[in-house]
């Protein structure tokens, strides 16, 4: 499907995008950098599994059961195809991005890390991508390096990045910026991390909502990924692993179906990815993802990207024209995300959203779980606006004459 040609007909197979709210007003999400919304093949995939086939998976050898194993298993290659995984890599299903995170702190790092030895973070970060290295830091006794943000530029200070992997032992970086639309240049700090010796992990929960990652050709050792960003359900991601450090981890949940044998003395694991998937999986999440993948195959994912830039750099352009207002972000550049973060110079940033909510405008407010880049900002909050490819000009256009009325009726 082509968006200029197909947008309304794309528009139409999300139902809650035709939502009047109790206030009379129509929706105009524009908080897609939290969730995107689900199309209905998605909600139907997963009604289907419930109504029709219904059951656990890996454990019994009924109808019921084979079908959902093979939609379940389906569903990893689906995730492993569209994200580029390298032959022999791992697909471990996730609750989200978060759990993949925490996946590797405590199922890889706790494992292969030493006392001394250093992490590189940034000032970027998402509270996901810090709070588990800080607990393993501790845990440890690691260091943890901070790289910069430059607050002009909205970019890494790079050159700071340079001087901070070299003897570090694992870099942990955000792929696109929740906060700020920034893409970072994932694919060289990749390589400087491997050529000092490190492991990386990306965090791309906002990129994958926005581009065709690969994880082979970026070559990072791990990729925590998530659904509900884009089109899937919420309550399912993976972490995406090549095979040299799936060999080097273990297990950090035990239960059913991640097991050999047990025995009273000890227990025995699988060797595949069922190690790390203990219990009972998130197997109509998984279906529904798969079938999110699918419908993200009929897109042209450039063409998706331009739109949504287009309707980001219109509101930014637009919010900057108002007096009082500062834009977070540089949406000159072609690679940055839908996301527009803005504060009014003294209008609270939730009385400005709930003024945007009275209008049927939906938009995010508060430090968008990224503290430490609130503090290198100089501010508490922001306001933020995400857009994504089924969200409009007329919407963007409206978004900006919204809070255009605030700020002469309120400011």
């Amino acid at each position: 499907m082509k968006l200029n040609s197909d947008l309304e007909e794309i528009r139409s197979q999300f139902p809650i995008l035709e939502r009047v709210l109790p206030n009379g007003k129509k929706l105009i999400y524009l908080d897609n950098a939290a969730t995107s919304q689900k199309p209905e093949c998605v909600i139907n995939a997963m009604s289907d599994f419930y109504s029709r086939y219904n059951s656990n998976v890996h454990r019994a050898v009924h109808s019921l059961s084979g079908e959902a194993t093979e939609a379940f298993e389906l569903a990893r290659e689906n995730v492993a195809k569209w994200f580029g995984l390298p032959d022999e890599g791992k697909v471990i299903f996730t609750s989200g991005t978060t759990h993949a995170l925490n996946l590797c702190a405590f199922g890889w790092a706790r494992v292969n890390l030493k006392p001394g030895d250093a992490i590189v973070l940034t000032e970027m970060e998402h509270h996901s991508n810090i709070v588990p290295w800080q607990m393993i830091a501790e845990e440890k006794n690691l260091e943890l390096r901070w790289v910069d943000v430059n607050q002009e530029t909205f970019e890494l200070d790079f050159e700071d990045y340079k001087s901070k992997i070299i003897g570090a032992k694992l870099a942990c970086i955000i792929h696109t910026s929740n906060v700020l639309g920034t893409r970072n240049p994932v694919e060289i700090m990749v390589e400087m991390a491997h050529n000092a010796g490190a492991k990386i992990i990306l965090d791309c929960a906002q990129a994958a909502a926005h581009e065709r990652l690969d994880m082979d050709s970026i070559n990072a050792d791990f990729l925590a990924v998530t659904s509900h960003k884009m089109c899937g359900p919420t309550g399912v991601g993976a972490l995406l692993i090549s095979s040299d450090v799936f060999e080097e981890m273990e297990p950090v949940e035990g239960g059913g179906d991640m097991i050999l044998e047990v025995f009273k003395e000890y227990s025995t694991y699988q060797e595949n990815e069922h190690k790390f998937e203990a219990g009972t999986p998130r197997i109509a999440e998984a279906i529904g993802w798969s079938a999110a993948i699918k419908w993200m195959e009929t897109l042209d994912i450039e063409e998706m990207h331009r739109h949504t830039l287009k309707l980001a750099k219109n509101a930014s352009d637009g919010l900057k024209r108002i007096p009082g207002i500062t834009v977070y972000g540089d949406h000159s550049k072609e690679d940055v995300s839908g996301v527009v973060s803005f504060l009014h110079e003294t209008l609270h940033a939730e009385d400005i959203a709930r003024l945007l909510d009275s209008m049927g405008i939906a938009v995010r407010t508060g430090h968008h779980c990224a503290q430490p880049l609130m503090r290198r900002l100089g501010v508490k909050a922001t306001n933020r606006a995400s857009f994504y490819f089924y969200n409009t000009l007329k919407e963007s256009e409206a978004f900006v004459n919204a809070i255009k009325m605030i700020v002469e009726k309120f400011a």
